[in-house]
């Protein structure tokens, strides 16, 4: 068996969304800080989450961690997410994921009832911690970035689409918040290629048109996801359909999604502190938040959110490149 590369790797799924954890094989991405890491993996090594992520190895809605030496002293570990989409600030299921493989592999030491986990992110410290009965994560809890409002109530020209409601929220990366209604589509999978197709149309004109840009965290200067509010939602309990870059669905609620419909939720005063919220994804698995403390962004006012879910180990394996491979970065279907 001839290998050119060996990268070991715990695999997990966060409510039906997959986190493949990259323990081994990478070693250590320059950059001062962990953003600085992100965007130093961009430029030099993208290919490495081209291979873990795209077929034949990943798939179409993959998603990934490698972990890293933590850059600051108040961190554990240091994390950079992968996905087919390239490389996200944060990641909320990720990071429930992570936090399950560090508990579940004894990576970190383990403490009952809970395990705290102090994790470096290229957006910023995020806290996990994790419920631990007879040696397994039963559920993880984080406590994400500062989540904000970029605009509220605006509206974009889509072709195809006319002119679409929507709000932009901050919550590790940037939501597009769009009532299904709204574009005249149902909340019903069978639905699921219009949909898609939708997302893609909106983010595409918000990012030509409108682009965001976050003020303190270098390139992270674009709208990747659309969140579809399913009919129903309240701020007690929402549904959603989360539309990915570059043409995919999340499977779980989506911790940084979630995060940013609470901030939307408490920006229109609907949502106050220390309330639950149920966030619902559009395969029915769901999160719990709260909006745990008030902040600012650069002057912008913010919410600090939690959210706990559950992830499961679910294998765990070397992940090889034969120097004959005609497909060392994958390939995308």
């Amino acid at each position: 068996m001839r290998s050119s590369r060996v990268i070991s790797a715990v695999d997990s799924h966060t409510e039906g969304m997959p986190t493949r954890v990259v323990t081994g094989g990478v070693g250590v991405i320059r950059g001062e800080t962990m953003n600085d890491k992100r965007l130093n993996f961009i430029a030099e090594h993208d290919e490495l989450r081209k291979l873990l992520m795209n077929e034949p190895r990943g798939h179409a809605a993959m998603s990934g961690a490698i972990l890293q030496p933590a850059t600051r002293p108040d961190a554990d570990f240091g994390v950079i997410y992968i996905e087919v989409s390239g490389c996200l600030p944060m990641c909320g299921h990720g990071t429930i994921g992570v936090a399950t493989v560090l508990v579940e592999t004894g990576m970190v030491t383990v403490e009952e009832p809970v395990t705290t986990i102090r994790l470096d992110t290229p957006a910023g410290l995020v806290t996990a911690r994790v419920a631990v009965r007879d040696g397994h994560a039963d559920s993880v809890t984080i406590q994400n970035v500062p989540s904000y409002v970029e605009r509220l109530d605006a509206t974009i020209e889509v072709p195809g689409l006319g002119s679409v409601p929507y709000s932009l929220a901050f919550g590790g990366n940037f939501y597009a918040l769009v009532e299904l209604a709204d574009v005249g589509l149902p909340f019903d999978r069978s639905r699921q290629q219009d949909i898609l197709q939708a997302g893609l149309a909106i983010m595409e004109q918000i990012n030509q048109q409108a682009p965001p840009k976050h003020p303190t965290i270098e390139g992270v200067d674009h709208c990747h996801h659309v969140e579809f509010i399913g009919p129903g939602s309240t701020a007690a309990h929402s549904r959603h359909a989360m539309a990915i870059y570059p043409g995919w669905f999340d499977r779980s609620p989506c911790g940084t999604g979630t995060s940013a419909r609470m901030a939307e939720l408490a920006a229109r005063g609907q949502l106050p502190l220390d309330t639950d919220f149920v966030n619902e994804s559009f395969i029915g698995s769901r999160f719990v938040g709260r909006l745990v403390g008030e902040t600012e962004v650069a002057g912008t006012p913010a919410v600090i959110p939690t959210i706990t879910g559950r992830a499961w180990v679910t294998g765990v394996g070397d992940y090889l490149l034969d120097p004959s491979d005609p497909f060392p970065s994958g390939f995308e279907f």
